[in-house]
């Protein structure tokens, strides 16, 4: 008789098992491999070796704190002849003495999760159960079965891989990408974002139902924007948009999403102060990526907050053309939200592919603070019934946005205004730093036949402008040169393209405001009472910007708003033009010395000339990639900078993989926040 099989050792074989299922860049810790694709583990045994026909050996996998095989969080399977391609199976790779090779394989709809992984053993009746340890398992974008497979591999290694990007911020007139370290693959962030999971409310409602569902990108899509914000659970970023921030980082100091989420977890799961849109969006992205959904940050400018689901958003101004707060409706300069890539099965035909999730705590949605996943292709074709949420993102990329004049007599006045709600949409293009424009994935070009076919099919009216309402207009131009602490011009230019002169009355304002359209303090204003126009011609006003007026009410988002009411003293009639401007910080200079090579010392040199008229104290730069370490991180500046002098530090960087790598910088100081600047670093492999 045989004696028993005794385990001796275990190997998971992390290194090639994680080369092979694309995480290495998660390290050799830890097992972490992707459903719908075998994995190889290597068995020692003491005494004797397995034989086959004697020898029974079956494994035992188990994810969650209550493993059922009914929920799909638990299985138990033989080691057979093949695998199976929709059930969790292993065969016999090779056999060397006492050593065993198997191959197991997931199906591609398995619960994601931490599992543990046993070996039971027996030559009949009795046996014996060996804990061979513990894998991660993830969504695999690489699996044709897949509910989250992506066809093309530069899209895989963008939306899955990519560790740094671009989110792009701004106005519409003005669209600049700022660096992000998404880090998804840095130290314990798999498992922070695994942690995030078990904290969501769901989980500790009925844990067996939420690791059940975690077989589904649309629920664990749903759970990530919930949790990513913390209006009613421990999710991970606190919003403020109030520019108070002084109990914590302001929304604008953060480059990356990693030290986000270590400090979530660090300070156990209370919430990190503060985000806003991008922030929020930037850490989901990271989360999803993480995970496996192949994932992306979008923005949109002027964007539509509809509270009350009529598609039009009132704003109402005073006869000095000032906003005053009598709606909760708002236009945001820009908004961030994130698109992942994912089948729809709860859904008719036509809606897999993007699906926009915005964890940015706006409006509650079943309960809970989060939105999506919605299809863009629902959105565009306004399919408004299916799930989830598409009135909301359908509204802010459509909402018409109607002016009011509130007069003395307490009446409203409408006022003829240009909506452009939903323009320029963007996102960073596949492999390369350049913006793509995604505006024509969610609607369709304004006025054209599509666009009034897809109103009437969501029951909504949209106005446009008719012929004799374009007979005279204002458009806001603007000037090069509008930069953080210079004086510069703005102007006012009215069109009469009508046969007769008129007479108006012009008031021009300059207001400091935040991107999400709060306004601020009054930093420029001209009141013409006699703007006589002539018929068809041009006038043109100009208001001037000054530093002095601006520079102390400048939020940190670096926006004015311009607003030119223009009032016919004969008709009554108001028309308005508005514009946002980016007031632009200096750049971040960054020179790399010394030859980009793996495991090779690099130094790095940064800059900044001090832009303003007086001082900048308190001088910081932070960084994020390229091999830093954690003491690297933060450089402080010892002394003050003068007025034109350049703030200026020194960095040693090390990058341990060969590839692209961005070094991400943030600049702060009294005067100047949220600078930011990046460089892209091209560090060859070591020579064989």
């Amino acid at each position: 008789m045989a004696e028993d099989l005794v385990l001796e050792s275990c190997n998971l074989e992390c290194e090639s098992n994680n080369q092979n299922h694309m995480t290495a860049d998660m390290g050799n810790q830890q097992l972490v491999v992707r459903r719908g694709q075998s994995f190889t583990i290597t068995l020692l045994f003491t005494g004797r070796g397995y034989e086959e026909g004697v020898d029974k050996l079956a494994l035992n996998v188990e994810t969650g704190p209550c493993p059922i095989e009914s929920s799909g969080t638990k299985s138990h399977f033989p080691v057979s002849d093949a695998l199976q391609a929709s059930e969790w199976s292993a065969v016999v790779d090779h056999q060397d003495g006492t050593s065993l090779s198997l191959l197991i394989y997931s199906p591609p709809d398995a619960r994601i999760g931490r599992y543990t992984l046993t070996l039971e053993a027996s030559m009949g009746y009795q046996g014996t159960s060996f804990r061979l340890g513990e894998f991660i398992l993830l969504f695999n974008p690489w699996c044709p079965d897949d509910s989250v497979f992506l066809e093309f591999e530069d899209q895989r290694c963008e939306f899955v891989l990519t560790q740094q990007g671009l989110i792009y911020q701004g106005s519409l007139k003005f669209i600049f990408p700022i660096p992000w370290n998404f880090g998804q693959f840095e130290d314990d962030i798999v498992n922070i974002c695994l942690q995030l999971l078990d904290t969501n409310p769901k989980f500790l409602r009925d844990q067996n139902r939420d690791c059940s569902r975690r077989n589904d990108p649309v629920y664990i899509g749903r759970v990530v924007s919930a949790m990513v914000n913390c209006n009613d659970d421990q999710g991970v970023l606190a919003g403020r948009w109030d520019n108070k921030y002084e109990d914590g980082m302001s929304p604008m100091s953060w480059i990356g999403s990693v030290d986000i989420l270590r400090r979530w977890r660090k300070y156990g799961c209370q919430p990190v102060r503060y985000g806003q849109c991008w922030v929020f969006a930037a850490v989901a992205c990271t989360v999803l990526r993480c995970l496996g959904i192949p994932t992306r940050v979008v923005t949109n400018y002027n964007s539509a907050h509809d509270t009350n689901s009529n598609l039009v958003i009132d704003r109402y101004l005073d006869e000095m053309g000032n906003l005053q707060k009598t709606s909760k409706d708002m236009i945001w300069n820009f908004h961030c939200w994130v698109e992942s890539w994912m089948t729809r099965p709860d859904l008719p035909p036509g809606c897999d592919g993007w699906q926009a999730l915005d964890p940015t705590p706006q409006e509650k949605s079943e309960g809970a603070y989060c939105c999506g996943p919605a299809p863009v292709k629902a959105i565009k074709e306004g399919e408004l019934r299916l799930n989830y949420d598409i009135p909301f993102v359908f509204a802010e990329v459509n909402a018409d946005v109607v002016y009011w004049v509130l007069q003395k007599d307490g009446s409203r006045k409408k006022t003829i205004h240009s909506s452009t709600v939903g323009k320029n949409m963007s996102t960073k293009s596949v492999g390369k730093d350049t913006r793509e424009d995604i505006t024509h994935n969610y609607k369709y070009p304004e006025g054209s036949d599509q666009e009034r076919e897809v109103f009437a099919k969501a029951e909504l009216q949209k106005s446009y402008l008719t012929e004799e309402e374009k007979g005279v207009s204002i458009k806001i131009k603007v000037s090069e040169g509008m930069n953080n602490g210079c004086d510069f011009d703005v102007y006012a230019v009215i069109s009469n393209n009508t046969e007769t002169e008129r007479l108006y009355r012009l008031m021009f304002c300059a207001r400091t405001t935040s991107y999400n359209g709060v306004m601020g303090p009054e930093c420029g204003m001209k009141d013409l009472l006699n703007v006589i126009l002539l018929p068809h011609a041009e006038k043109t006003v100009p208001l001037r910007i000054l530093y002095e007026k601006y520079g102390s009410c400048l939020t940190q988002d670096n926006m004015i708003k311009l607003m030119a009411l223009l009032i016919e003293y004969q008709t009554g009639e108001i028309i308005l033009g508005v514009r946002d401007i980016y007031i632009k910080n200096p750049d971040i200079k960054i020179r790399i010395l010394g030859e980009p090579m793996q495991k090779r010392k690099l130094v790095a040199d940064l800059t900044l000339t001090n832009p303003l008229s007086t001082p900048l104290s308190g001088c910081v730069f932070t960084l994020e990639g390229a091999g830093l370490t954690e003491g690297q991180k933060t450089q402080e500046l010892a002394s003050p900078i003068e007025p034109g002098q350049e703030a200026k530090v020194r960095v040693d960087l090390a990058p341990q993989q060969s590839g692209l790598h961005k070094l991400v910088v943030n600049f702060e100081s009294d005067k100047l926040k949220g600078v930011k600047g990046y460089r892209n670093v091209i560090v060859a492999p070591l020579p064989k």
